[in-house]
């Protein structure tokens, strides 16, 4: 078994030190691992739940029916072109790595500031949604707490406690970080079946053709979470927002690649199975919900609430109740702390090559964690919830952005396949990959579209506003100063120092 292990490990410092980089981080992440990161970020308890009244608040019941697969199985097709990519060029903060391979500097370094500013928001927008949820399910549902007191400030203290925790966690090692997310898979899968089979046991009956029936649900009917009414057309295609936003953060197999034994193999297998087991047991949720409803009218109108609404209306046992309280509220905790970790390696990659100061690609000898970057990232997911104005459009606009920076690097790859980009890994999608190259990037533009629709339509100025920065950032400073991932000689060069200095460590020893 030793043997296979150290076959394993060769092979993948061959494949890293061939990209010009070293192994600095601590490789101990098992294939179930890095699928449990990028599943523990997903958290079908977290997005379809929050987000729920995205879809219901749209087309009714046929959001949920139709538009969760529908969505999904996109999402899947996005999911394998990045996994054939992951598997050619395995390295933490790969959305930048790749898009820069494929794309040129300019194309990459845009590429990372994007994916990075919705890791922010994600780690942000999840953790301020765990002190909610803490406050108003544990604290005054399951203990009878009278929260009425708590204000901003509460928030903002709670939620620093919160980010410290995991930027601890994220610091000690990748070994703390996967004994926690491992069990973040398996406690999602557990409360999500349970409050599934609760929820159809305690309805008060079963019509299943609730899912499939179509109720334009935009405006009042909605309370207001799609706040003009609109075409029909337009409610089943702002209903498909629940899907993306619950489905995303599935980069983070990839970001952990050089912590991931067989990398070539398990970040592609991580980022794919992440996202289907998602889709099933998130579906099954999420239809629950719809069928255990009293009364989808009356349920619409509940706007936001409409979840918590159905599980306080149904004959459920309080104690099951307070029990999956406590699991949705944990695994929402789980979610932030995995996603600080995806974060924290985009920053390291991005500050090793010189996109960032050098400082966050510090690697802790002891910890073999990039540790200032996880406490630079747990500092910049804290302060973006500080100016509410701005946190709650970004909060809402954080997938947008996340699937932008995924559709970049799939784009890239597309105009450079069978021209520039010739070397695959193991993970191809052959004739397959073009054809999927495009889906992937009108999904991503169409959600983007949908995602500036009102309320959050003021993500219009802000996203122009990072547009110009981008522009000005790139042709103004950083097309002469930032070099980009290593190519050509300087991998050859980088890869020689690199082994030059394991022998010289291996002698001393």
């Amino acid at each position: 078994m030793s043997g296979i292990v150290d076959e394993e490990h060769r092979k993948d410092l061959q494949v890293l030190h061939s990209m010009g980089y070293a192994q600095e981080l601590d490789r101990r992440m098992s294939a179930f691992s890095n699928f449990a990161i990028s599943f523990s970020i997903i958290c079908i308890l977290a997005g379809g739940i929050t987000a729920f009244a995205l879809g219901f608040s749209a087309g009714g019941g046929a959001a949920i029916g139709l538009g969760w697969p529908l969505s999904c199985i996109l999402s899947l097709i996005v999911a394998a072109s990045m996994g054939q990519i992951a598997s050619a060029y395995p390295t933490a903060g790969g959305l930048y790595h790749w898009a820069s391979i494929l794309g040129g500097r300019g194309w990459g370094w845009a590429c990372a500031w994007i994916n990075l500013l919705g890791l922010v928001f994600v780690v942000a927008s999840v953790d301020v949604g765990v002190w909610l949820l803490f406050k108003d399910l544990v604290l005054a549902g399951v203990f009878g707490m009278d929260v009425s007191g708590f204000d901003a400030t509460s928030q903002i203290i709670a939620v620093g406690i919160i980010v410290i925790t995991q930027a601890i966690f994220n610091h000690v090692g990748i070994r703390a970080t996967t004994i926690l997310t491992d069990f973040s898979g398996y406690l999602i899968l557990a409360v999500a079946i349970v409050l599934t089979i609760a929820l159809l046991v305690a309805a008060p009956s079963l019509d299943v053709g609730r899912l499939f029936t179509f109720t334009n649900n935009t405006g009042d009917a909605g309370g207001g979470v799609w706040p003009l009414a609109g075409s029909a057309i337009m409610a089943f295609a702002l209903g498909l927002l629940l899907p993306a936003y619950t489905v995303t953060g599935f980069d983070a197999s990839a970001h952990t690649s050089e912590e991931t034994r067989s990398a070539q193999t398990s970040v592609p297998r991580g980022m794919l199975t992440s996202v289907f087991w998602s889709f099933v047991f998130g579906y099954f949720m999420i239809c629950s919900f719809v069928l255990a409803m009293p009364d989808t009218t009356e349920g619409a109108k509940q706007g936001f609430s409409v979840i918590f609404w159905t599980i306080n209306g149904s004959a459920m046992p309080a104690v099951l109740k307070d029990v999956l309280y406590i699991g949705i509220v944990a695994a929402n905790y789980l979610c932030a702390l995995a996603g600080l970790t995806s974060l924290s390696r985009m920053l390291f990659a991005f500050a090793r090559d010189g996109g960032l100061p050098k400082a966050l690609a510090k690697v802790s000898p002891r910890f073999r964690t990039p540790t200032v970057a996880v406490w630079v990232g747990a500092v910049l997911a804290f302060v973006s919830t500080l100016y509410s104005p701005a946190f709650a459009a970004l909060a809402a606009g954080c997938a947008v952005f996340l699937y932008l920076s995924y559709a970049m690097p799939i784009a890239a790859g597309l105009l450079a396949e069978g021209k520039t980009w010739t070397t695959f890994g193991p993970f191809k999608l052959g004739a397959m990959s073009k054809p999927f190259a495009v889906i992937c990037i009108l999904f991503a533009l169409g959600l983007f579209y949908l995602g500036m629709q009102p309320p959050n339509d003021i993500l219009i100025n802000y996203s122009l506003g990072i547009l110009v920065l981008l522009v000005v950032g790139w042709f103004g400073i950083e097309r002469r100063r930032f070099k980009g991932p290593p190519v050509g000689d300087v991998i050859a060069k980088r890869a020689a120092e690199i082994r030059a200095a394991e022998v010289a460590v291996g002698e001393r020893a």
